[in-house]
């Protein structure tokens, strides 16, 4: 009986064995590929566009992710180990792609050890190195990607602080890489973006720089807005400065651009400070023309509201400017700087930029007329204001924008991106092909200043030894060809948008933070306030003496001076306290932390368990 017991107990560990093998390879070929993707932003699953690009590939595409291993594998410090952490996410950002590519994605991992071949082939590449090895060596953490005709793109550095983008990236490469070809960009502008003859010089002028930085990404056509009737198939993204007067013909053509699917982006303008209308021989005929621009009927079907002749001021990002030589620089409201705060960070036009200089600007409000939404691009501050644009137009001292100066306590659209599914604004029109409605989502890029792509603005030019040097000190170029960039990748591409990050922070932790450092820099001003204030009345005390007791402290000096000292050592005190206080509740925090994770959670699992159990002991008993 004992031996038959043996036997039987063998045999079903064997047969259990049997069944758990077949079972995994089973679940391997009926499941090979599925993933369950359980981050708050879906941070492992690749977006619906991103997946429609892959699976279009119809050329193989290699890409080569260079990082130093080995380089960085001993070391402690901080920024190494997250730089560790963040090409473990772009290796697996990439081999999803590559599951989801058809076998069309090659993806070949490299370390670049130092004085290698592979370095050299990194350099060459355009890759950047970074001087984080442990002897100042080069770390290199970026992507050479190449297709069948060996065209080339390159992501020169992942910068973990840009994780958020990191899809968007990697996907726009690889297209990038299937679609060699220049996108074709037309342009309709009544400013001369292309140069040209200038009447108030009397001579040619030069290409503004934003058009020659579009021309060497793009082949840029440009179509005259007096004969515009409609836009060539070809062209994928139009881009229109400063429309005035635009004709019903050239507004139709635009309206139907945009029905059928064409990429539109629109610089209009309450005062063109670089509009040069009028006689340049009669200066105030040109000071009294009208500078606005305008596309009111096809605003007015998109779901936007602009009007042309108020302008934006805003105090708290005006930018400060010499007015006359030998006068005092003085701040103006109608020229304004905007920083990381007013720019859309979950964009990527506007994501990685950091300053943007705007003049006589306007504002869109978005309406309940078209259908679409209106998000973002860049914005005013809150201490924001509406006047109208002549005000601007007639300024003589920019400071008396400042007078009777009142914030409207809102954030002003300056620049945005509107999306829907637009219908016709010329309904009554009855031409061949005419689209009532587009057949899917659109975008249009809205932008309520054309100042902002003159040189004046952004970049300062200079000639060494016949070559033309370009020193920037705003992104307005950067804004410009990325948003192109991004109209002129496919609908699939534009739809990706920023992702969260892997990185958690612990908000209450930085919060805590933050109110003991309020603490602390209050205690500060407070500490600095005293010591102006002991200050100053030394130097009352001082001023009645003469002679020999000028250096010597009378009583009531030393008595203030003794006081202010004793007032010192007490705030001293307080502002360690307060970090003290800082420590002692994040350790409170830390602690109750773990108790639940390690205590609290395991009793109340193990209390209902028992609980189960006797319920259902209790049960059956009955």
């Amino acid at each position: 009986m004992t031996l038959n017991r043996k036997t039987l107990s063998g045999s079903a560990l064997a047969v259990l064995a049997v069944l758990f093998v077949s079972l995994t390879l089973i679940s391997n070929a009926l499941f090979r590929g599925v993933r369950l993707d359980l981050t708050e932003n879906s941070l492992y699953t690749l977006s619906d566009g991103s997946r429609n690009i892959l699976a279009k590939l119809d050329e193989p595409i290699h890409l080569r992710l260079y990082f130093s291993d080995k380089a960085t594998a001993e070391s402690n410090r901080p920024d190494v180990r997250g730089l560790r952490l963040y090409f473990d996410r772009v290796r697996e950002m990439l081999e999803e792609m590559r599951s989801r590519a058809g076998g069309k994605i090659e993806l070949e991992v490299i370390d670049p050890l130092p004085y290698s071949e592979a370095e050299d082939r990194a350099a060459a590449a355009g890759l950047q190195g970074i001087p984080l090895g442990p002897s100042g060596e080069k770390v290199f953490l970026g992507l050479e990607g190449s297709n069948s005709t060996d065209g080339r793109a390159t992501i020169p550095f992942f910068e973990p602080g840009k994780e958020a983008f990191l899809e968007y990236d990697l996907v726009k490469l690889v297209h990038d890489l299937a679609t060699p070809k220049k996108p074709v960009v037309g342009l309709v502008s009544s400013l001369p973006l292309a140069g040209g003859f200038d009447p108030q010089r009397g001579d040619m002028g030069a290409p503004w720089t934003v058009y020659e930085q579009l021309s060497q990404s793009f082949d840029v056509r440009s179509l005259d807005a007096d004969s515009l009737k409609a836009v060539a198939p070809e062209i994928e993204v139009l881009v229109v400065v400063h429309p005035k007067r635009l004709g019903e013909d050239a507004q139709y053509a635009l309206d139907q651009f945009v029905l059928r699917g064409g990429r539109l982006m629109v610089f209009v303008d309450p005062h063109a400070e670089n509009d040069g209308v009028g006689d340049p021989r009669d200066p105030m005929a040109a000071m009294v023309t009208p500078k606005a621009s305008d596309l009111p009927v096809l605003f007015k079907a998109w779901g936007v509201e602009y009007k042309p002749d108020e302008a934006v001021l805003d105090r708290a990002r005006a930018v400060t400017v010499n007015t006359a030589p030998g006068a005092p620089p003085s701040r103006h409201p109608a020229i304004l700087r905007l920083g990381k705060p007013d720019l859309n960070a979950a964009d990527v036009i506007t994501a990685n930029l950091d300053t943007i200089h705007l003049a006589s600007v306007g504002h869109f409000r978005p309406t309940t007329d078209g259908g679409s939404r209106l998000t973002p691009l860049l914005q005013t501050s809150d201490q924001a204001m509406v006047v109208p644009a002549d005000r601007i137009r007639f300024l003589g001292d920019p400071s008396s924008l400042l007078q009777d100066y009142k914030p409207g306590g809102e954030r002003l659209i300056v620049a945005g991106r509107l999306e829907g599914k637009f219908k016709t604004a010329f309904p009554q029109r009855g031409d061949p092909g005419h689209l009532a409605e587009a057949k899917g989502t659109g975008e249009i890029l809205l932008i309520a200043d054309t100042d902002l792509l003159s040189d004046r603005l952004w970049v300062r030019s200079s000639n060494f030894f016949g070559r033309k040097l370009l020193t920037t000190f705003a992104g307005n170029g950067d804004l410009f060809v990325n948003a192109v960039d991004n109209l002129a990748g496919s609908s699939d591409l534009i739809s990706i948008r920023g992702r969260g990050t892997s990185a958690r922070p612990f908000t209450k932790v930085e919060e805590l933070k933050a109110a003991a450092d309020d603490r602390f820099r209050s205690k500060e001003r407070e500490l600095q306030q005293e010591l102006g204030e002991t200050e100053r009345k030394l130097a009352e005390l001082q001023r009645g003496k003469t002679g020999d007791d000028t250096f010597v402290l009378s009583p009531a000096q030393r008595k203030e001076l003794d006081d202010f000292l004793r007032r010192k050592l007490e705030i001293r005190k307080e502002l360690r306290e307060v970090r003290r206080q800082l420590d002692a509740d994040i350790d409170a925090l830390g602690a109750r932390l773990k108790f639940i994770d390690i205590a609290l959670v395991p009793l109340l699992l193990t209390l209902g368990t028992l609980g189960f159990i006797a319920w259902n002991a209790r049960r059956e008993k009955a």
